[in-house]
């Protein structure tokens, strides 16, 4: 029996699909359960490839030290103001959730303001397209989009051995989870 759950309720990314819609940049304040820390030498230069590339907003700024970043709701990111950044980019990433008819135009958008940032896009055997992108700071950010579900593929498979079935195939409902 599996300890999985249907839980997508609480998560701002929708249903997988080719007609999925993004949800809109989330502008409240909560106490964030995650996010991470990037240093930068060059803080208007990293705002702006975040902000044009990746499709991330300032929700707020100290000048000259922090820029806070966000797009949609649980996807925050700092940039620090640092004397140095690594001179190549770590084994080490991040990802992002977006749907799949933001990957072309992520794409297109980092390499046209980093030609050689960009690797991908490429299909997962966990059921997403991701596109690797390295940042200003050499940074190794993922953008991952979840791809359709379809029960006969090699992902389904995939999933399944490892007990994660998809919604209504044989199991409860998740109230013993909420």
């Amino acid at each position: 029996m599996s300890d999985y759950y249907d839980a997508f309720e609480m998560s701002p990314v929708p249903t997988p699909g080719a007609d999925a819609v993004a949800p809109l940049p989330f502008r409240g304040i909560y106490g964030m359960p995650a996010f991470v820390t990037i240093p930068t030498t060059d803080l208007a230069a990293s705002v702006d490839f975040w902000t044009r590339g990746l499709g991330f907003f300032e929700l707020f700024s100290i000048p000259g030290t922090l820029v806070h970043l966000r797009r949609w709701a649980f996807q925050d990111v700092l940039l620090r103001s640092a004397e140095s950044v690594p001179a190549q980019a770590p084994a080490m990433s991040f990802s992002f959730s977006g749907v799949l008819n933001q990957v072309d135009s992520l794409v297109e958008a980092c390499r046209a303001l980093r030609p050689d940032s960009v690797d991908g896009p490429r299909d997962t055997p966990w059921n997403t397209r991701d596109v690797e992108v390295i940042t200003p700071e050499n940074a190794r950010i993922v953008f991952t989009a979840a791809k359709p579900f379809d029960p006969a593929s090699q992902e389904a498979r995939n999933l399944e051995a490892i007990g994660i079935t998809p919604p209504g195939a044989g199991r409860g409902d998740n109230e013993e989870h909420a």
